[in-house]
This record gives C-alpha cells, structure tokens and sequence, in this order.
C-alpha cells in the first residue's frame, strides 16, 4: 500500500517519541571514532512543511511538537530534540519539521552513512530534492554541502528488501530504524521476518523499530513477538496519550522497540518519560511504559 503519506501527521506525539529516542541513539553512536551507517527503511520525504496543506488538515502537530516549543524545563534529551528543530527554523516560528532522515544528516559526521529507502514514488522523489536543496543552500553559503558524494544515498525501494544487501556493513557498526505506516497488517508480520534476517546477518546492530498503539490485533500482540527476536537485549518504551475513542479508531500512542540498545538509554529515558506525559496528555489515560530485558 502507497497511500500513507506522513505530512498529515509530522510533528505528533509519535514523531515526538520516536524523534527524542532517536536523537539519543546517534548521540550514542557518535561517541566513539569508529564510522557507522544509519539505515533507514521507510525515510518518507525527510522535511515537512506545518504550514502547509496537509500537515494543517489536521494539525497533529499541535499534540505533540507545539506542547515543547516554548518550554523552558524541557529534560535534557527533550531540550535536544527541540533544539534541532528549531535551527531548522531560525526566526522562532515552527514552519519545518524534519523527519527521520534529515534528523540523522544533522547529526551524523563525515565519516558516517546514510542509506535512505522510500518506495513511494513522490515521496521518493521528494526526499531527493530536499537533499539537494539542501545543498545548495549550504553552498550559498560558502560551506561544503553535507550530503555531497556517497555519504548520503536515496533510492527509490522497497526498504525491507533493501536492507539485506547492507549487513553487514563494512564498519561493523549501524543503527537501523524500521518505522513503516503499519496500514497494512502485513507490515508488522514484514518488520518480524525483516529483523530475524538482519541479526541473522548482523547480530550486534542496533534496530530501532517504531509500532503504533491501536486497537488492532496485531498492534496489540507487536510487542511481545519483538521480545521473542534473538537479540541479545531489548529495550521497550511507548506513550499512550489517550483513551481510546468509542470505535477504537485512531492513534491513541505509539513505542519505540530498540534491539541491542545502549545500556544508557533505559536510564535516559527515566526522566523523559512522565514529562512527555504530563506534557502530552490528553486525559486520565495518558501514561508510558519504560521496559528492558535487562536484570
């Protein structure tokens, strides 16, 4: 299924969740000398206009990005979530929001990798040239464009696949972020399947799965086929931001699912979490799990 466009829904609860993890991973990532690649399964179009007409259809962003901007006790990990996004609007309004891919260009260094996948043919196409505006604009500038020669490589495929012929990658390190629309049922029973290939391939990579919270069975049941993966560790985090409404219809939350996470995240994330719900709640239901398969 092509239909799911992320536009409509860029800078939402879930875009705030899984953006402040992954922040918190590349940080991670970046600490030793060692390059790594960063691989992403289902990049989407990497920039989203909150002015636009999509993201303003429904104005998602205003239940999750537009309850951080202003604050000024945001924890140390939210306040790195915010700040990039706001260098990516310099006169203080909230017109961007960066998706997964553009997150990770900013972030990652020279020696670093990004493998982009989008099977979306606009959105596709999209990503591409936001790269090279991106290019342009820092050569205006008289700076080196970042995404120039192979650090950055876009393709227009189906990311699932795509990933076998990356691991394991000459480095030995990556973090691969698996974050598909879940609109069709059969994605959750692909990103199983997908993730039993990768640690078959690669055992000590980092995955980093995101999963909606929905009525539906196979959302209900996600989690706990994640933990029965042969990974040597886990670490399960998701915010519920809701009650469920009447015909189980609509977002209420979403997870982050990190395999071979790092041993800092769990306690990171100790103090993100009852911010996030006390910031993004919406009503006595709002709460957030924080689990590992660490003893």
């Amino acid at each position: 299924m092509l239909s799911y466009r992320h536009a409509f829904h860029a800078g939402n609860h879930a875009d705030v969740l899984k953006h402040t993890v992954l922040i918190q991973l590349l940080h991670y990532f970046g600490q030793k000398d060692a390059s790594y690649f960063y691989i992403d399964t289902h990049a989407g179009a990497g920039l989203y206009a909150l002015h636009g007409e999509q993201a303003t259809k429904n104005a998602e962003f205003e239940t999750g990005l537009s309850r951080l901007w202003e604050k000024k006790d945001l924890p140390a990990p939210l306040a790195d979530y915010v700040k990039l996004i706001k260098k990516l609007n310099p006169d203080g309004k909230m017109r961007y929001y960066p998706g997964s891919p553009f997150i990770a260009e900013k972030i990652l260094r020279e020696q670093d990798r990004l493998r982009l996948f989008e099977l979306h043919p606009n959105e596709s196409k999209i990503l591409q040239q936001n790269f090279k505006k991106q290019e342009a604009h820092e050569a205006a500038q008289g700076r080196k464009p970042s995404a120039r020669g192979s650090r950055v490589i876009v393709e227009m495929a189906d990311g699932f696949d795509a990933l076998k012929s990356l691991l394991p990658p000459p480095s030995r390190r990556a973090l691969v972020l698996l974050d598909p629309p879940y609109e069709d049922k059969l994605d959750y029973r692909r990103v199983i399947s997908t993730l039993n290939d990768a640690l078959s391939r690669f055992s000590t990579g980092t995955y980093a799965i995101w999963y909606p919270i929905l009525h539906r069975m196979e959302a209900r049941e996600f989690p706990a086929r994640l933990k029965r993966l042969p990974a040597q560790d886990w670490l399960n985090v998701s915010l519920t931001v809701a009650k469920p409404a009447p015909d189980g219809i609509g977002l209420t939350g979403s997870g982050m699912f990190i395999l071979n996470p790092p041993w800092t995240l769990a306690a990171t994330l100790q103090d993100v979490m009852p911010y996030l719900v006390s910031a993004l709640g919406q009503d006595s239901d709002a709460r957030f799990t924080l689990e590992s398969s660490a003893k």
